[in-house]
């Protein structure tokens, strides 16, 4: 249970290795010091920054962003480190608020490094400040606490600093902004929107590496504006938050700086400020590494993190925002290419003595050869950044655990049951039209944020040549393959899975789990079976909540099931009265935080008798569907990204007997 704190007040801190999130209506600068006893920070090497982002336990964001995650490993802390102080500050010079009372209030959590909040607190009551002490961990008689505190400073990072009793306060406070402004600067702009499809889903990403994302997080099916940032990775999420992917999500709302045009001067460098670049490979005795020219060789795992499962997830994501970034720049490119020709075009009309004969026609053809030049620049650029990134997922892609794996890696082939708690999961890939052989993992963090739904529409075709029939059928397929992945990632007894069938029209696609014998009872048929089975959910959704908000968590009932429910729903709303809808609807929103899931195969069209009721429904959904489709759209750059299904190899054996696997750790674990 997350203890929400009020200024002032502290909570035990039971682990030692923790994040920190962050999340703000407008980019923001986040920071860690290091003090004694006394609180007292005694040099800039006390000092975690933009510009010195990693301290031994201590790392922070190295950009100014609207959502951060600072990792801290308390274990690590040097005998003389009895304080971490988090600061917020706003950004100088860059456009931005210039304090915290005409932005949304910043909200700080605290949490385990898989997901579970630890304590949080909202920073309320900010006026002309624009930097503050959110909150700090502290040692005492060797146990650790979090403490709120709320502190703003209206002289800025300067002026806390110095209150903190760091001698080089005005000078790293300097450098601060002056590495903000940096990477500031090094960001790419967003392009002009492309489309004006607005039922594209929104990808949230992730968590991305330096804002998570989820780099694919917060994912929206409709029009509303996503809270948080890139979508549903860059996810990703996120990113790849892809979100973010993506928690992707999340937004890196500081990229709005970079000249769309290329220029003849350095080379841009696309890449993700927030990703470490891999350690390049030796140069021959006599070449010098300057001299050879040669891309940095990519490494599986390279990304920072506390286990190699997180960093090759912030790597994932971190693909996805340098594939967000490097099509934006030369999407940006093409268009200024084409905005110039059209410009110079008008202008040498605007001489009637050139509209026509030689002098007009050399002009036009000197415009397009113009033209031609840019545009071919930037698919260099293009071309060049997307052989790196292929290259890397060459790499990445066979080193990926369980959880992320695609389903004809042959890490499934050595399936033995886990038995930890996964990290993620990979819901199927996403593409770009510019990259068609480059495909990024889209992977959400677990336990999941929200439900998802396998659309069984006529939307979903998309010209395609199946009919509606097979489309249904090719739903509830991806719907068993994603039911199937989370069954064999999680430990046994961790994970259940409900069915309602009400006209049995999923039975053949249902057949490996029931065959197997994974599914927490036979799939539920009619009325009779749709209201038992959500009377049941609902009531476990009721208790486990009262337990939890009064602190009573061992008064559950004996006979009550801890395990993560996944209820998967074919056919809504066929067998569903309005008793059973409100139902649903009610375990779609607060199921989640109880560990009540929910998996919807669904034609939107079949509920329209409903009307505006269900759209909460749908909205609260992350939309994929049966058969690749560009529906998944991020706010972050504004791409429209192509989703494909996690689907098995045909003639493959491996979901059976991966399923076999399972229902025996099963049996053996309810002996």
């Amino acid at each position: 249970m997350t203890a929400e704190l009020v200024r002032g007040q502290n909570h035990p801190l039971s682990q030692v290795r923790l994040e920190v999130r962050i999340s703000a209506g407008t980019p923001i600068v986040a920071a860690a010091t290091i003090g004694d006893e006394q609180g007292k920070v005694h040099g800039v090497e006390w000092v975690a920054h933009p510009g010195a982002p990693t301290l031994p336990g201590l790392e922070v964001s190295r950009q100014a962003a609207a959502d951060h995650r600072l990792a801290v490993d308390l274990g690590a802390m040097p005998e003389s480190a009895h304080r971490i102080s988090v600061l917020l500050a706003l950004p100088s010079g860059v456009g931005g608020p210039v304090r915290f009372g005409g932005v949304s209030a910043p909200f700080v959590a605290v949490t385990g490094l898989d997901g579970s909040g630890v304590a949080s607190y909202t920073i309320t009551g900010l006026e002309a400040e624009s930097a503050v002490v959110a909150l700090e961990l502290y040692r005492r008689q060797d146990a650790w606490k979090v403490r709120a505190i709320g502190q703003g400073y209206a002289g800025g990072l300067a002026e806390l600093l110095t209150d903190q009793g760091l001698p080089e306060a005005r000078r790293l406070a300097d450098a601060v902004n002056e590495a903000v402004f940096q990477a500031h600067s090094r960001s790419v702009a967003p392009p002009p929107p492309r489309t004006s499809d607005s039922d594209r889903t929104r990808l949230a990403a992730s968590p991305a590496p330096a804002q998570s994302a989820s780099p694919y997080a917060a994912q929206m099916p409709e029009d509303p504006p996503i809270p948080g940032a890139p979508a549903q990775a860059g996810q990703p999420d996120g990113s790849p938050q892809v979100g973010r992917a993506g928690e992707a999500a999340q937004t890196d709302s500081s990229a709005s700086s970079q000249p769309s045009a290329p220029t003849g001067g350095a080379p841009i460098n696309y890449s993700h400020p927030s990703r470490r670049p891999a350690a390049p490979p030796p140069a021959p005795p006599t070449v010098p590494l300057a001299q050879s020219g040669q891309p940095p060789r990519p490494v599986a795992g390279d990304a920072n993190g506390w286990s190699m499962d997180e960093r090759l997830y912030n790597q994932v994501w971190g693909m996805f925002e340098d594939l967000a970034r490097t099509v934006a720049a030369y999407r940006s490119a093409v268009d200024f290419a084409d905005s110039r020709l059209e410009q110079e075009i008008d202008k040498a009309l605007a001489d009637p003595r050139s509209r026509i004969g030689d002098r007009g026609d050399a002009a036009r053809e000197a415009a397009r050869v113009k033209r031609v030049q840019l545009v071919d620049q930037a698919r260099a650029a293009l071309d060049r950044d997307l052989s790196q990134l292929i290259a890397e997922a060459e790499v990445v892609e066979p080193a990926l655990p369980l959880s992320y794996a695609r389903w004809d890696n042959p890490v499934w082939h050595g399936y033995r049951v886990p038995m930890e708690l996964p990290m993620a999961l990979r819901l199927g890939d996403l593409r770009l039209p510019e990259s068609l052989d480059l495909s990024i993992p889209m992977l959400v963090r677990l336990p999941l944020e929200r439900g998802l739904w396998i659309d069984s529409g006529g939307e979903a075709l998309d010209g395609s040549l199946i009919d509606s029939a097979e489309l249904r059928r090719l739903a509830m397929e991806t719907a068993v393959t994603h039911a199937a992945r989370l069954l064999a990632v999680h430990p046994a007894g961790e994970f259940a899975v409900h069915v309602i069938d009400p006209a049995g029209s999923g039975a053949p696609a249902l057949a490996p789990l029931v065959r197997s014998g994974v599914l927490a009872g036979p799939p539920a048929a009619g009325a009779a079976g749709v209201a038992d089975v959500l009377g049941r959910l609902t009531q476990r959704v009721d208790l486990v909540q009262m337990a939890v908000r009064g602190g009573a968590a061992d008064s559950l009932p004996p006979d009550l099931d801890t395990a993560q429910q996944l209820l998967i729903v074919n056919d809504f709303p066929h067998g569903f009265d309005d008793r059973a809808v409100t139902q649903l609807r009610y375990l779609a929103d607060e199921g989640p935080a109880v560990g009540v899931h929910l998996l919807l195969v669904a034609d939107r069209e079949d509920a329209s008798v409903y009307g505006p009721l269900l759209d909460p429904l749908w909205r609260s959904l992350l939309r994929l569907t049966p058969v690749p489709h560009d529906h998944l759209a991020d706010p972050w750059v504004g791409h429209a990204w192509t989703y494909e299904p996690a689907v098995v190899p045909y003639g493959s054996q491996v979901l059976q007997q991966v399923l076999g696997q399972v229902a025996a750790a099963r049996r053996k674990w309810n002996r």
